[in-house]
């Protein structure tokens, strides 16, 4: 195992540590946080005290804590990062020898650059570095932006509109499924009577602001603009990059393996722990390409600003500089026709002094490939010898794209003929980038085919009958009345989408907590759990998908006529809307952007009675007007369907009555994965060993309660 291991991840040790990026004494001009007087107070302690001071109605108390909390947690981020490279600086690593205790000096060189680590964070925090470990909840809260969501209504209480406006938006970009931030911050934009005021992502990461406003000035033509502002986020992004890698020393824990030190040698343990601070940092690349809940963090975010610049840097003149740019997205892309094309017709237009083969990739990719690349080989070939299991997924995956389609026609003087595919304009719902494919098996007995896509008039369609039993649907509309919230996931609202209504809901998760709490019988509370899975299966199954299909959200959800206001009713349940972009009848187009749920791919709404008036679900055209299909819900039917622009789709008035179904809504990126649904998986498997358990000790379950 020591020559497997040992001997490579000496070589790599070099990408492994902080490198000096800007090295110096821990003062050394860059921007910080304002000090404040005394020891750095540990965050988790200032958040509790926030948060608890919410819950007692102090919320001055409470802004003042949490604002102090945040503050506190950049501050402890920026004090590692800086102490990191100073001590990289101060500390170079020793050049391995030859012959026995040739890797001591490295070892030497190691042992003193985490003595100065120590030293420099105990003296910026004033006290041990100890006082700052915090819990993985926690860790997670902030992760999440969660402090934000308790600040927009500690501000909302204290009548600061625009600082509840602003902690808002924070929080729902990094939660885009969260209906009830997304129903406040409408809320708030109504009651300022202003509707495009701009709002401010308090976590704005510097590279994201910097290409963002390199694509807009791309797409008015202003490529100097453009070439100026994608440079500054390309040198934003890889500093931001840096900094992941560098708070990524120190103790890791992954669950895939467990940390091996303890019953192995010293060299074992260490190679041990640096494969898991390479893990750590190889997936800085997921970190930095992430677009807080808008993007997959495996989209190709990087290769795209040198996409946007090599045909920004042709559009100036600058033939070498765009050459430069073609050959470094290649990189990422190599099998990209658009950007080969692209590059045969740079290189007709170099001088005759410059030899295109002399032309190389941007240096700056080039290494961050090759660096991509070493680690993912190490990383490969240990894990064997150390015991664990790690899938790399496909960083440079082409999940979307520019807006336009990367082509200069050869031969073609743009400036006088029209490039082909420029796009100026939003962009558009794309096609679904996968085999759209139906008629799979539906796996299950009993249940009933009734229509596919072609009968109900649309794409990626299928209605079934017979998903649930009369006695399922009898106990899951029992389980609705005792677990159901008024305006659940609508911020309490009773009526979200008409006055005319009560709208009540409940999650997977609430139900199996209702579950034990004795609210519902248990075992009518899995029963939710187990049908939305079957729904999942058949849905993966039927529609032929060749990847795994993941649950984004799941809700029980009532409908209740309102008595008295019926008459003369001209509005809908649910209007005419599309699940994965932002429906826009008078355009007829569905534009894939905030704030719509771009990551759902599919969904379904299985339904539980029929003993109401009204409530027919209903497929129409882009215009939200024509009508391509009407379905009448009843206990067991189901209807699925792909969540983009080519299924508008709503839900008529339920005039009398109630109507009750569980939607669900699926993505096949994991990435996306339902938080709550993950939880309650680990909820079901602690039942299903609970009860395994029972059954081989023959215990009575009656007995337990």
């Amino acid at each position: 195992m020591r020559e497997r291991i040992w001997a490579p991840l000496l070589l790599l040790l070099p990408l492994l540590l902080p490198p000096p990026l800007w090295g110096g004494p821990p003062d050394s001009p860059r921007r910080e946080l304002e000090l404040e007087p005394g020891p750095l107070q540990p965050f988790d302690l200032l958040y509790a005290s926030g948060a608890a001071a919410y819950y007692s109605g102090d919320y001055r108390q409470a802004v003042r804590d949490l604002e102090a909390a945040l503050r506190s947690h950049r501050r402890l981020r920026e004090i590692r990062t800086r102490c990191a490279r100073h001590c990289a600086a101060r500390h170079p690593l020793a050049p391995l020898g030859e012959g026995p205790g040739a890797e001591l000096p490295l070892f030497r060189s190691l042992l003193g650059r985490a003595r100065c680590y120590r030293s420099c964070e105990t003296q910026r925090l004033g006290g041990p570095a100890s006082r700052h470990r915090v819990s993985e909840d926690v860790r997670s809260d902030f992760q999440r932006r969660v402090p934000y969501n308790y600040l927009q209504r500690a501000y909302i209480k204290l009548n600061q509109l625009e600082k509840a406006m602003e902690a808002a938006h924070t929080f729902f970009v990094a939660n885009p499924e969260h209906m009830e931030m997304q129903q406040n911050i409408e809320n708030y934009r109504a009651t300022a009577g202003v509707e495009a005021l701009q709002l401010v992502d308090r976590e704005a990461k510097p590279h994201l602001e910097s290409y963002n406003a390199g694509v807009k000035h791309y797409e008015a033509d202003d490529f100097e603009l453009a070439i100026r502002h994608f440079e500054q986020a390309l040198r934003e992004y890889f500093v931001e990059d840096i900094e992941c890698r560098t708070l990524c020393e120190g103790p890791q824990r992954f669950e895939e393996y467990e940390y091996l030190g303890y019953k192995t040698g010293l060299y074992e343990a260490i190679a041990d722990h640096y494969m898991q601070v390479l893990v750590c940092q190889h997936e800085c690349v997921r970190e930095l390409a992430t677009r807080p809940g808008r993007l997959s963090p495996i989209e190709n975010f990087l290769p795209l600003h040198y996409d946007y610049l090599q045909f920004a840097y042709y559009r100036v003149g600058e033939y070498v500089k765009a050459l430069e740019c073609a050959k470094a997205y290649l990189l990422c892309h190599p099998d990209d026709e658009d950007v080969l094309d692209n590059v045969d017709y740079y290189e007709s237009l170099l001088d005759d002094s410059i030899d295109p083969a002399s032309i190389e990739a941007r240096e700056d990719l080039t290494m961050f490939v090759k660096r991509h690349k070493l680690e993912s080989e190490l990383i490969k070939s240990a894990a064997e010898g150390l015991g664990f299991s790690y899938t790399e997924p496909n960083y440079w995956i082409r999940y979307g794209g520019r807006q336009d389609e990367n082509r200069v026609p050869s031969g073609v003087n743009v400036e006088g003929a029209e490039v082909h595919g420029l796009s100026m304009g939003k962009k558009l719902s794309p096609k679904i980038d996968r085999d759209l494919r139906e008629g799979g098996p539906l796996l299950y007995e009993n249940i009933t085919f009734v229509y596919n896509s072609e009968q109900l008039n649309g794409t990626q369609r299928v209605l079934l009958d017979n998903v649930l039993s009369e006695e399922q649907c009898r106990e899951l509309h029992s389980v609705a009345t005792g677990i159901m919230l008024v305006g659940d996931g609508y911020r309490g609202k009773t009526s979200p989408h008409t006055p005319n209504e009560k709208f009540e809901g409940a999650t997977v998760l609430k139900a199996l907590k209702s579950g034990y709490e004795g609210r519902v019988p248990l075992k009518s509370a899995r029963l939710f759990y187990d049908i939305s899975e079957k729904a999942r299966r058949i849905v993966e199954s039927y529609f032929m998908l060749n990847s795994t299909l993941y649950f984004s959200y799941t809700h029980m959800v009532c409908r209740t006529a309102l008595s008295g206001q019926q008459d003369r009713r001209n509005d809908l349940s649910h209007p005419i809307h599309a699940d994965n972009c932002l429906l826009d009848p008078e355009a007829n187009e569905c534009w894939k952007e905030p704030p719509a749920y771009t990551f759902r791919d599919y969904s379904a709404l299985l339904y539980m009675n029929d003993d109401f008036e009204g409530g027919e679900f209903i497929f129409t055209e882009m215009d939200a007007k024509t009508v391509t299909a009407s379905i009448k819900p009843k206990c067991g039917r189901m209807i699925s369907f792909s969540s983009g622009g080519e299924n508008p789709h709503g839900v008529k008035a339920v005039t009398k009555g109630k109507r009750c179904a569980v939607a669900l809504w699926f993505t096949l990126d994991p990435l996306y994965r339902e938080l709550e649904r993950i939880q309650a998986d680990e909820v079901i498997a602690i039942l299903d060993q609970e009860q395994q358990g029972k059954h081989e000790l023959n215990i009575n379950p009656k007995d337990e309660l």
